[in-house]
């Protein structure tokens, strides 16, 4: 019989999360590489190039990979042997471990988890609780799973009843375009099929944590149908095109995960979640000997990759940026951007449209006029940084508010991640702005160009604060310029073409 002990588990479910958020897994890091050494898109070259870098800056500097540092989800395996000395429930403990790790002063993680999910959303500040899956198994230990998901790859999850005629790889063929580029690709897709409609979600999301093995596959070839499934999809996902960012390229995944149950004759459910380029995840065995322990990554096994901005980059002053000079940029083109900028996301956004809804004027200090706005939450500031791991937030989530902020409130441009939807594109061209894309999963790596920050308005909204940044050659990418064209579009399109002409070579 074994006895696990209340702070052997909250010891060990802190020190994991802290361990994931800024040790990528060893097998995903290098699959990363791998990609980056064959991508013949220099867009998405220089995207992998980044998300390597960042990848080893935060491992060395034990500091978040991503800004999104996500809910927890925990997978949690009891043996029915087991016996408990503790005063709190299996749930207490998880979350007393996250509670820890998300305000550990050493490296403060992003509380993203508001309560209750709809009205008020107020944050928690700790970022409890955590998504807990648990399972009474035979024996006398237990396993537990943890990822740390964040909101950009976790809200392109999809789910569909299919005829059981139906084909699933259209099916997935279909979806994949449709999910846009907030995910961060490349990364994980974690597919599920069958049993309930919550269960097929429940395997997608299981998937995910297995390891990155999509080559060894490759190699030793399929032993089972559900071996052939995963080598299709990696195939014909990756010949979609759509590349690291979306910006279009030879790898969209770097690999394709399934788990599949029983289901009923009438049925066939599908999940598909992805796993972003901030891929976060662990497993540990208590056995009643103390806490778990977490063995570093060696940096000697990391992608030797050292991003620098290309030669042909503009240097771009924010803070005498004019209308004429926006209209110059074509999309594609790599920017460093210096000076002043404001950040903002959805809560801000929407008290703006408040203020502006009843005639009240916005904070002092906040003006947008000839401005960019860059859409972030950052993770809070440690040992004497001006500001944590400042990545950028999917931008289409903002979409609904860009007429009023360019139309009424005259600002220049935007900074997100990913593409932006008709209606914002419309938006752009229609005022002559311009969007630029920061590269998702360089988080770490885009701080370092933040020289000061200052909280400027709604501050009891934490993260999601507006503040004002001064960067210093802050690199991003034209993404929309102000005729309205879009890298989103044009880069899969070429891809897409360029990938079938190699394969019809080979």
């Amino acid at each position: 019989m074994t006895t696990i002990h209340q702070d052997d588990l909250i010891q060990s479910v802190q020190e994991a999360l802290q361990f994931i958020s800024y040790y990528h897994p060893l097998d995903f890091i290098q699959a990363i590489g791998r990609a980056w050494e064959k991508e013949q898109s220099p867009a998405a070259r220089d995207a992998l190039a980044q998300i390597l870098m960042n990848s080893r800056m935060s491992a060395e500097g034990h500091r978040p990979v991503c800004q999104d540092t996500g809910m927890v989800v925990a997978f949690v395996e009891v043996g029915m042997d087991v016996r408990w000395r503790s005063e709190l429930s299996l749930e207490e403990m998880i979350n007393e471990g996250v509670r820890r790790a998300y305000t550990d002063p050493d490296n403060t993680l992003r509380a993203s988890m508001v309560n209750p999910p709809w009205g008020q959303r107020k944050n928690a500040g700790d970022n409890t609780p955590a998504i807990v899956h648990t399972r009474i198994v035979p024996g006398n230990k237990i396993k537990i799973g943890l990822a740390a998901k964040g909101g950009g790859s976790e809200n392109k999850a999809r789910f569909t009843v299919l005829n059981p005629s139906d084909s699933l790889v259209d099916w997935v063929l279909d979806t994949v375009p449709g999910m846009g580029a907030g995910w961060c690709p490349p990364g994980i897709l974690g597919l599920g099929i069958g049993g309930s409609s919550e269960k097929a979600m429940l395997l997608a999301k299981e998937a995910l944590m297995e390891p990155v093995n999509i080559q060894e596959l490759m190699e030793k070839g399929p032993d089972t149908p559900l071996e052939e499934l995963r080598l299709e999809l990696y195939e014909k996902v990756n010949a979609l095109g759509i590349g690291a960012q979306g910006l279009g390229g030879l790898t969209t995944v770097v690999d394709v995960q399934i788990k599949d149950y029983p289901t009923h004759a009438a049925s066939l459910p599908v999940a598909l979640i992805p796993n972003c380029a901030a891929t976060r995840h662990i497993e540990f065995t208590l056995v009643g000997s103390g806490p778990a322990e977490f063995t570093p990554p060696a940096l000697s096994d990391y992608p030797d990759v050292h991003w620098q901005p290309g030669a042909d980059a503009i240097h771009v002053d924010l803070d005498t940026i004019t209308p004429e000079q926006v209209a110059a940029w074509k999309p594609g083109d790599r920017l460093l951007l210096s000076g002043r900028m404001l950040t903002g996301r959805d809560a801000a956004h929407r008290h703006i449209q408040e203020l502006l809804d009843k005639g009240q004027p916005l904070p002092e200090g906040v003006d947008f006029h000839n401005r960019f706005i860059y859409y972030v939450g950052p993770v809070d500031p440690v040992d004497g940084e001006v500001v944590g791991p400042a990545g950028p937030t999917t931008a289409t989530r903002m979409d609904k508010f860009t007429e009023m902020m360019l139309g009424q409130l005259g600002l220049l441009g935007m900074i997100g991640k990913a593409e932006r939807g008709p209606q914002a594109v419309e938006s752009i061209r229609r005022h002559k702005a311009a969007y630029l894309m920061a590269v998702g999963g360089a988080a770490y790596l885009v701080s370092r160009a933040i020289r000061k920050a200052r909280a400027v308005a709604f501050e009891d909204l934490g993260m999601e604060a507006i503040h004002e940044f001064e960067v210093e050659n802050m690199p991003v990418m034209v993404a929309v310029d102000s005729k309205g064209e879009s890298v989103h579009s044009s880069g899969p399109a070429e891809w897409r073409i360029k990938i079938s002409e190699i394969g019809k070579m080979q």
